[in-house]
C-alpha cells in the first residue's frame, strides 16, 4: 500500500469511527406496572441507560449493551420478587434479541425498553435442608414472604455456612428445585444441602515470592492441625499473617480434595510489600511552634516478618522558648512469640525537653509483650528502666525508676485518621518504682472517643480523658508522670502546657497529679474534599491524686477547615480562649489528620 493510500484508508477510518461515536441515540426507558422502588431497580441495572450517558459510546456499544440487559433486567426482576415479566429491547424498532451479533447495526438511532414487571410472587414451599444444630436462616424466607432471589441465595449461604462453622468444610448446595407456579403466583424452593464428612485441619502450605522461611511463617499464622477445622480459625491465621505487615498480599486457598482422616491443606498466596518504608510529618501551632517527625521502617528483619523503626522528631521550632524539643527512638517487634496472637516488643528512646518551667532529658528502654485478644482488643505488658535530669528553678534534680505498663486498648473505629463512626477506648497503669529522691506510686491514664454519623453530611465527635498519679508527691514525681493543659493535643485556644500547677513552691509551677480534658466537635462535609468543624476543648489540671480535685479548668473553641487527601484531611483550626487565666488571643492550628 503507498502512502496515499495509506492516508486515506486511515481517514476512512477516523471519519467512521467519528460517525459512530457521534450518534447520539435516544433511549427510551419504560417500566408500565412496576412500583418506584422496582423501577428504579430495573434502570439501575440497565447498561443501555448507562452507556446512553457515555459521550464515548458508539453503536456497536450500544447494541452490546441492549443484548447483555436481557439477563440484567431480568435478575432486578427475580431480585425484587417478579418471576412473570415481559423485556422487550427495540433497535430501531427490531427486538434486539433477534439481531444476530454479526449482523450488528452501524448506526443506531432510537433504543426503547420497555420492562413489564408481571405480578409479584411470593413463596410457597420454603424448604432449605439439612441444617446444622443452632443456624438461623433469614427472618423473611417463609411461606406467604415475598420470593427475592436475592433472599433464596441467603437461605442457602446461611445453611452451608451453619455447616462449615459446625465443622463440615465442604459442606455445599445438592438438588435444587425451584418452581414458579404462575396461576398462584408462589415459588416453591426446595434446597438440599449436603454437609460433606467432618473436617479437620491439615498442613499449612506457602507459595509467593517470600524470604520467610515456612516454619516461622506457620508460627506466625497458628493455623491449629489437626484440631477440627473453624472458619474463623482459618480467617484468624490470615489476619495474624497480615498484621506483621511484611505482606502486601495474604491469600488461603482450601485444597479441593480432602486427605486421610478428613484433614484438608490448606495454602498461603503471599506477596512481599517493600521491605523498607520511609515517613514524614509535620504540625505548626501559632505559640507551640513548628513539629517535624519521620520515620524508618525495616518490615523484614533478619527474613523473620519483625520490623525495626527508628522514629525521630523536633518540635518547638520558633516555639515558646529559644531551643526545641527533640526525641530519638528505635523500636523492635517480633510477631509469633509465646503465642500466635502474641507479639515481643523492644525499645530504646532519648528525649530533651526544653519547656517553659524545666528542661529534662529522658532516657529510657522498655521490653514487654502485645496480645491480640480480639479484631478490637489488643493488650499490652511490660517492664522498662526510665533515667531523667531535671533543670528548673529550684536546681537541678534527678530520677530514677523501674516501670511496669499495662495497657489495653478498644478500637472499633472505622478509619483512624479521619473517624466517622465508632468508639476508641484506651486505658493504661504505670506503677513505678523509684530510687534515691524518686517516689514510687503509679500512674493511670484513661482516653476514650466517641463518633456519630448521624446524616451524610455530619459526625458529631468527643472525647474524655482522665489522668492520675498516685503515690509520691508532685516534688518526688517524674517529670514526665504530671500533667498540663493547652496547646492542640488538650485545650486548642490555650497556649502549650499553659496550665499547671504551684504546688512545689509559689513560684514554681510544674505539672499535676490529676487531669480532666473534655473536647467535642462537629464535623461538615461540604464536599468529597472539603469539610469544616466546630470544637470546644476543655481541661483541667490539679494538685490531687483524684481527677478534679485541687486545681483549675481553662477552656478554648474554635472553626476549623478540612481538606481531603489520599493520607487524611489537612487541619487547619483557629481558636481561642473562652475560660481560665491563661488565654493569650487566638491560636492557629495545622497539621495532618483529624484533632482526634
Amino acid at each position: 500500500m503507498d502512502r496515499l493510500s495509506k492516508v486515506v484508508a486511515f481517514a476512512l477510518f477516523f471519519a467512521l469511527a467519528g460517525n459512530l461515536q457521534a450518534q447520539a441515540s435516544e433511549v427510551s426507558f419504560a417500566t408500565p406496572g412496576a412500583n418506584p422502588e422496582v423501577s428504579a431497580a430495573l434502570r439501575s441495572a440497565s447498561l443501555v441507560l448507562a452507556a446512553q450517558g457515555d459521550p464515548g459510546a458508539n453503536a456497536t456499544d450500544i447494541f452490546a449493551a441492549a443484548r447483555a440487559d436481557y439477563s440484567r433486567l431480568l435478575g432486578a426482576l427475580y431480585a425484587q420478587g417478579y418471576y412473570s415479566g415481559v423485556i422487550n429491547i427495540l433497535i430501531d424498532g427490531r427486538e434486539a434479541a433477534s439481531i444476530a451479533p454479526l449482523d450488528a447495526p452501524a448506526r443506531i438511532s432510537k433504543v426503547q425498553v420497555t420492562v413489564r414487571p408481571g405480578a409479584l410472587f411470593t413463596l410457597g414451599v420454603a424448604r432449605v435442608a439439612p441444617l446444622a444444630p443452632g443456624t438461623r436462616l433469614p427472618e423473611e424466607f417463609g411461606p406467604g414472604r415475598t420470593a427475592k432471589s436475592e433472599l433464596i441465595q441467603g437461605a442457602a449461604t446461611a445453611a452451608v455456612t451453619g455447616w462449615r462453622d459446625a465443622g463440615y468444610a465442604k459442606a455445599a448446595p445438592g438438588a435444587r428445585r425451584i418452581t414458579a407456579v404462575h396461576g398462584a403466583r408462589k415459588l416453591n424452593v426446595d434446597i438440599a444441602i449436603t454437609p460433606g464428612p467432618k473436617v479437620t485441619f491439615g498442613a499449612l502450605t506457602f507459595s509467593g515470592d517470600t524470604k520467610v522461611p515456612p516454619k516461622r511463617l506457620a508460627q506466625i499464622a497458628g493455623l491449629p492441625t489437626g484440631k477440627p477445622f473453624s472458619p474463623h480459625e482459618e480467617e484468624l491465621a490470615a489476619k495474624r499473617l497480615r498484621r506483621t505487615g511484611t505482606f502486601s498480599s495474604v491469600a488461603l486457598t482450601e485444597a479441593d480434595t480432602l486427605g486421610p482422616g478428613g484433614t484438608m491443606d490448606i495454602e498461603a498466596a503471599l506477596v512481599e510489600a517493600k521491605r523498607h518504608r520511609i515517613g514524614f510529618g509535620a504540625e505548626i501551632a501559632s505559640l507551640e511552634g513548628l513539629t517535624l517527625s519521620g520515620f524508618w521502617l525495616n518490615r523484614n528483619l533478619f527474613n523473620s516478618a519483625s520490623r525495626l523503626r527508628f522514629d525521630g522528631k523536633i518540635s518547638g521550632i520558633g516555639g515558646p522558648t529559644s531551643r526545641p524539643d527533640f526525641s530519638v527512638g528505635l523500636r523492635y517487634d517480633r510477631p509469633g512469640v509465646v503465642n500466635a496472637d502474641s507479639s515481643l516488643y523492644a525499645l530504646v528512646l532519648a528525649e530533651r525537653l526544653n519547656q517553659t518551667d524545666y528542661g529534662q532529658s529522658i532516657a529510657k528502654t522498655e521490653v514487654g509483650l502485645s496480645r491480640v485478644l480480639s479484631d478490637r482488643l489488643t493488650a499490652t505488658a511490660g517492664i522498662g528502666f526510665e533515667l531523667s535530669r531535671v533543670t528548673d528553678t529550684t536546681g537541678v534534680l534527678s530520677f530514677r525508676s523501674f516501670y511496669f505498663p499495662i495497657g489495653v486498648v478498644w478500637d472499633a473505629r472505622d478509619n483512624a485518621l479521619d473517624t466517622q463512626s465508632g468508639t476508641y477506648i484506651a486505658a493504661k497503669v504505670i506503677p513505678f518504682k523509684g530510687f534515691g529522691g524518686t517516689g514510687s506510686g503509679a500512674q493511670f491514664t484513661l482516653d476514650a472517643r466517641r463518633y456519630q454519623d448521624f446524616s451524610p453530611m455530619f459526625t458529631l465527635a468527643g472525647r474524655f480523658r482522665l489522668g492520675s498519679v498516685a503515690g509520691p508527691a508532685i516534688a518526688a514525681t517524674p517529670r514526665n508522670y504530671l500533667f498540663y493543659s493547652g496547646g492542640g493535643d488538650t485545650v486548642r485556644g490555650q497556649p502549650y502546657q499553659s496550665l499547671g500547677v504551684f504546688a512545689v513552691s509559689p513560684t514554681q509551677r510544674t505539672g499535676g497529679r490529676n487531669f480532666v480534658g473534655l473536647s467535642a466537635e462537629l464535623r461538615a462535609r461540604f464536599t468529597p474534599t472539603w469539610g469544616g468543624v466546630a470544637f470546644y476543648d476543655a481541661g483541667y489540671v490539679g494538685t490531687g491524686a483524684r481527677p478534679g480535685t485541687g486545681g483549675a479548668w481553662h477552656a478554648g473553641a474554635g472553626l476549623g477547615v478540612r481538606y481531603q487527601t489520599g493520607i487524611g484531611p489537612i487541619r487547619f483550626d483557629l481558636a481561642m480562649p473562652v475560660s481560665g487565666t491563661t488565654g493569650q488571643g487566638m491560636q492557629i492550628y495545622v497539621g495532618i489528620g483529624q484533632a482526634f
